[in-house]
């Protein structure tokens, strides 16, 4: 993956994924303490959107491998709006060595890896959100192993960027991936689509019944950043999808909650399903660390440092 942006799942091979994952396990465990193989790169995290762990995590990982991250918000840059994109992409590119962008927009981070001739990596947009689904994976191997043939996941919710990479993870890993969502909710078509072309089947339904026996349980909010005008609409479409400790009690008895937070408690889930004995929330939170700084090794760490 050297040099290679990172828009998506996809834009890696199943080994890849592996060795990425592998390398994140490694580091979990303490085995590249003191290593700085990223020592003198620099990283632009680009932030159209607030953030917490996606901050935090691609920071301190930068600092821990040895390199710099700077923050950049969307009021400094404006992107598309005191400025075009390719232009940013353009200044980035003679600066730094990486860019992370956490957009509203896919089409924002297409447009910043066209024209900057330095790897981009998705943090989020409103399609997919790559980044997120590493440290998933990374704890659900922790619980089950690195074989994930077989395992039932089961997203519920919104079929919004989340479930779209849960579909790519699926095609992946061959993990058996339901999409549970409400009539109108269903993810994206063209990922849907990803996964026809890659002959992977993903089930998706309208029926709770799907999570009964489920390895995995995953849910993210009802109502993303930038949907707030819709918040009254979607919380009635998706009564009955709430997941609380009742319904964990349905998962095989071996069976994780995830969520990738922050959670909106009350409406998707509630305090006892995150604190549950089930629950993975906060592994999962930390794994983002050390997913990521596997993510920033193998996307950056051949490159040499321009001074």
């Amino acid at each position: 993956m050297a040099g290679r942006d990172f828009l998506s799942n996809l834009d890696m091979t199943p080994a890849e994924l592996r060795a990425v994952l592998d390398t994140a396990h490694s580091m979990k465990r303490g085995e590249w303490r003191g290593v700085k193989p990223l020592s003198g790169l620099s990283i632009a995290l680009v932030f159209e959107k607030a953030s917490l762990r996606t901050r935090t995590t691609f920071d301190v990982g930068m600092y821990q491998l040895g390199g710099h991250a700077i923050t950049l918000s969307n009021t400094e840059i404006g992107l598309g709006t005191r400025e075009r994109v390719s232009d940013v992409a353009r200044n980035l590119e003679r600066w730094v060595d990486a860019v992370m962008g956490r957009v509203y927009l896919q089409q924002t981070l297409n447009e910043l890896a066209q024209h900057a001739g330095i790897p981009v990596i998705n943090g989020l947009s409103d399609m997919l959100h790559p980044a997120q689904l590493l440290a998933d994976y990374q704890t659900i191997e922790d619980e089950f192993g690195t074989d994930l043939r077989g395992r039932r996941v089961v997203y519920i919710g919104d079929g919004n960027n989340l479930a779209n990479s849960h579909i790519h993870m699926g095609i992946l890993t061959g993990s058996e991936v339901t999409v549970v969502t409400p009539v109108g909710y269903e993810p994206n078509a063209g990922v849907l689509m990803d996964a026809v072309r890659a002959g992977v089947n993903i089930t998706l339904t309208h029926d709770l019944a799907a999570i009964d026996g489920a390895d995995v349980l995953y849910t993210d909010v009802w109502i993303s950043m930038g949907q707030e005008a819709e918040a009254d609409i979607r919380r009635r479409a998706f009564q009955g999808y709430q997941v609380t400790p009742e319904m964990l009690d349905r998962l095989a008895p071996h069976g994780i909650f995830l969520h990738c937070l922050p959670a909106h408690y009350g409406e998707e889930t509630v305090p006892e399903a995150t604190e549950h004995p089930k629950s993975r929330v906060f592994d999962q939170a930390e794994n983002r660390l050390h997913a990521q700084k596997a993510l920033l090794y193998h996307v950056m760490g051949d490159l040499k440092p321009r001074w």
